[in-house]
């Protein structure tokens, strides 16, 4: 299938694999199988859990950063240290809660891309 389907169903918060809905019961809690293709959320090998979280770090650090960045540049030659210090340590203790959702489905698109439902 192709990744960029794949990508796209998983940013809306959908199945990768099928489209479908209601992946997540809340926020922070991913349902076991999809309700439309029954397929199993969370692939079983090792590493897989820690995969997705690296991904969701890396990803949100990333968007914190260059927010920071642009706030920085944007503000030049006198940008808000204090604003830039705090607000960017709280900004990057929330982006990864903010952004959990979709980079477990994301990394769940990326898993499909290489690995198609039935190789697991």
């Amino acid at each position: 299938m192709n990744a960029f389907v794949l990508a796209g169903r998983a940013l809306r918060l959908r199945c990768p694999h099928c489209g479908g809905g209601d992946l997540f019961s809340s926020w922070l809690t991913m349902r076991d199988r999809c309700p439309s293709c029954d397929l199993h959320l969370e692939r079983e090998e090792a590493g897989y859990v820690v995969g997705a979280y690296m991904f969701n770090v890396v990803a949100a650090e990333l968007v914190g950063g260059a927010l920071v960045m642009a706030v920085a540049i944007a503000t030049w030659p006198t940008p808000p240290w204090d604003l830039l210090m705090y607000g960017g340590g709280g900004l990057m203790l929330v982006c990864p809660i903010v952004f959990y959702p979709f980079a477990k489905t994301l990394f769940l698109a990326l898993d499909l891309a290489f690995r198609p439902r039935g190789a697991e």
